[in-house]
């Protein structure tokens, strides 16, 4: 039975999608079969695998309103080992569509449970908001919530909005959702201010905070242009190093061993 694990975040620019790429294609060369769920009608993780989002046949937003299972939208690169349910423009419908439909909050979790047991890993890459969107991506979030954030002053600001989110769900909805772990991104060594933001999520967060950071990367930023993880386009810059260390780590506290694919 794969795990599945939803990254979330309500602030935009965190390195949400950035991280479930690139954890994704760490986690498949260390032997793993990933999937990644694009839950995001920008479809960034869809383009940053080199999709063109305009001319998919279908993918998120069909699986959710059962127009044909989620099975039938999965692509596959050979190249890196990893398979994405694409999203496309289209998911911004959903968000209405879906306000008059029973059980609405759990679309998505219904839609991928075929393909749990595939998959040693789901990733779900979810919106920049605490829309419905994001509630699908937290209920369906089985095995807990990675939580990316952005070494920054403002990306504290809306961690608090954030887990009281998950606790309305958890009181709700899905009373076994949890947090898997915090992963800080964007880390810059350079500013007193990168240090100070570890501190606070450390202190706020306590053990759940990764011990693997992501420091800023220009490989990191370029990486999506080419339709490829960082681990395939630079595997020995520090970024693909990081989240490399990463998954090592997330695997290590999953209790998996891990096999180079």
């Amino acid at each position: 039975m794969g795990r599945v694990y939803t990254l979330a975040n309500q602030k935009g620019g965190v390195g949400k999608t950035t991280t479930a790429i690139n954890l994704g294609a760490a986690l498949s060369a260390l032997g793993q079969r990933v999937l990644i769920v694009d839950l995001d009608p920008q479809a960034n993780a869809t383009s940053s695998l080199g999709l063109d989002k305009h001319t998919l046949r279908g993918g998120t937003y069909e699986a959710i309103l059962g127009q044909s299972p989620a099975a039938a939208y999965v692509l596959y690169n050979p190249r890196i080992k990893l398979s994405i349910l694409p999203s496309s423009p289209a998911l911004a419908g959903a968000e209405v569509e879906l306000v008059d439909e029973l059980a609405r909050e759990s679309k998505l979790r219904q839609a991928i449970a075929p393909l749990i047991e595939r998959y040693d890993y789901l990733l779900i890459d979810c919106p920049p908001s605490l829309g419905l969107l994001t509630i699908n991506g937290l209920v369906a979030a089985q095995d807990g919530v990675l939580i990316p954030v952005q070494c920054e002053y403002l990306a504290l600001e809306g961690l608090g909005e954030l887990t009281r989110t998950i606790q309305r769900i958890r009181s709700a909805l899905f009373p076994s959702l949890k947090i898997r772990g915090v992963i800080l991104t964007m880390y810059d060594s350079r500013t007193h201010l990168s240090g100070d933001v570890v501190k606070e999520v450390r202190k706020f967060f306590g053990a759940q905070v990764f011990e693997t950071i992501i420091p800023r990367s220009v490989r990191l930023a370029e990486a999506p242009s080419h339709g490829l993880p960082v681990t395939v386009y630079a595997p020995s810059s520090n970024g693909a190093q990081a989240y490399e260390a990463l998954a090592r780590e997330l695997l290590a506290g999953d209790g998996v061993a891990m096999t180079p694919s």
